[in-house]
């Protein structure tokens, strides 16, 4: 009876030994990482905990963490602590809970919104308010760098505001020594470069938001002479103010497969194509907004469903694409012309409209069909739109990729296309038109 007492004991004992070691390692797994930076001959290389860290990542505020996580994203980032939805905290916690790195966004004030970057009591109070966001989650596991602001060179004359952004990056690096500082510019210029290096030095990436222009920026970066490292925080579908418009002012979306080559061909030629300063990439929008149209940024629709950018992703992030492929358009066409056609159209009048759509797996496909005013709650730099409401239509003889309807009343709208093959993923495509 005595010896059993004695294996109990040492059974117990060293079951306590392990659970304490387990708690102890769960314990150092909750503390903060240590982002760093090292530069080996001219190359950048970003470490989390010691551990060489290409961010293979995405916008998202409100978009799908898990799905991130799924596609083999390793990291996103936010546009402010607090978006309105959800903490900070909550983020990073879903962050954390699905192996994601954050970079963390900071609101800071815009010209462009009416803030006087002359007025050093505003600019004070700014960076007081922003020292408690930083203290209230720098000691999070899942945080990797904060972004301070968010485009703030767009259409801003006051060169102070670098100085704010400088002094907000000391005040984070004397507060929070494990995490690193960005900014983010809204394209890239000699102008922009040159204030940033003159004021703003305490920054250590650069931030560059870029679209069409994309495949131009490694070449930019060296002709402005920025020597430091850089990442790309937004790219993706060619900008609503690089495309080709109609007669009536209404600018041309590219439809999704369209899209998906661009972003395919911006990756490879913006992004990897530059493996000595670019730590990586965040690609925009991992969610779903109105801007100009409910489809032209996000990268998912409005109802979860995931378009052929999300295979490029895919694709990129994992060197295959996925075992399910989303739809592709071959052909849209309203009244036989397509958007680029100055589609005019006679109230009350019969008119057909055509999609021809390829599916890799000839899943069977569900169309839906949407007509919607012109846009006319346009923002600027992202800022937030209404989205238009569809427009009551009684679409006749619907067919499979086939809908004839009568045209409304007189304005300029846009058809709106979804094919989805039941799996989760849909393709769509707009014409805009007007009516006479």
């Amino acid at each position: 009876m005595k010896n059993i007492v004695i294996i109990i004991f040492c059974i117990s004992l060293i079951y306590g030994c392990k659970t304490e070691q387990s708690k102890n390692k769960s314990e150092a797994m909750d503390g903060p990482a240590k982002v760093t930076l090292t530069n080996t001959n001219g190359k950048y290389q970003l470490l989390v905990n010691n551990k060489p860290f290409y961010i293979d990542g995405a916008g998202l505020e409100f978009g799908n963490i898990e799905a991130l996580a799924k596609h083999n994203g390793n990291s996103f980032r936010t546009w402010r602590t607090e978006n309105g939805q959800r903490s900070g905290k909550e983020v990073l916690d879903e962050a954390y809970k699905h192996g994601l790195m954050v970079t963390m966004g900071i609101e800071v004030a815009r010209e462009r919104h009416g803030f006087d970057y002359d007025d050093e009591v505003a600019v004070k109070q700014q960076l007081e308010n922003i020292r408690e966001e930083v203290l209230e989650l720098k000691d999070h596991p899942a945080l990797m760098i904060w972004a301070i602001g968010n485009e703030l060179n767009l259409r801003a004359t006051n060169p102070k505001v670098w100085n704010a952004v400088n002094d907000i990056s000391k005040m984070i690096h004397e507060i929070d020594p494990n995490h690193l500082t960005t900014t983010t510019l809204a394209g890239i210029s000699q102008k922009e470069i040159s204030l940033i290096k003159e004021r703003c030095t305490d920054i250590d990436i650069l931030s560059v938001q870029m679209y069409g222009d994309l495949p131009n920026l490694p070449k930019l970066i060296k002709e402005f002479g920025w020597e430091k490292s850089y990442m790309v925080t937004e790219w993706g579908a060619t900008g609503h103010w690089e495309v080709p418009k109609t007669e009536w002012g209404a600018p041309i979306e590219e439809n999704s497969t369209l899209k998906a080559a661009n972003y395919l061909k911006r990756y490879k030629g913006g992004i990897e194509a530059d493996t000595l300063q670019c730590i990586g990439s965040y690609v925009f929008l991992w969610g779903n907004k109105q801007e100009r149209t409910p489809t032209w940024y996000g990268i998912f629709f409005e109802d979860g469903k995931e378009s052929e950018s999300v295979d490029v992703m895919h694709k990129i992030w994992n060197n295959k694409w996925p075992e399910n492929r989303t739809p592709q358009i071959v052909s849209f066409t309203l009244n036989g012309n397509t958007a680029y056609e100055n589609v005019n159209l006679e109230q009350g009048k019969t008119y057909e409209a055509i999609l021809k759509i390829n599916d890799f797996e000839n899943d069977p496909i569900n169309y839906k069909w949407e007509i919607l005013p012109e846009s006319t709650d346009l923002g600027d730099g992202g800022d937030y739109e209404e989205r238009p409401e569809a427009i009551e239509i009684n679409f006749e003889n619907i067919e499979e990729g086939k809908v004839t309807f009568k045209a409304p009343e007189s304005g300029v709208y846009r058809l709106f296309v979804y094919a989805d093959d039941s799996f989760g993923h849909a393709a769509t495509a707009n014409i805009p038109f007007r009516v006479n």
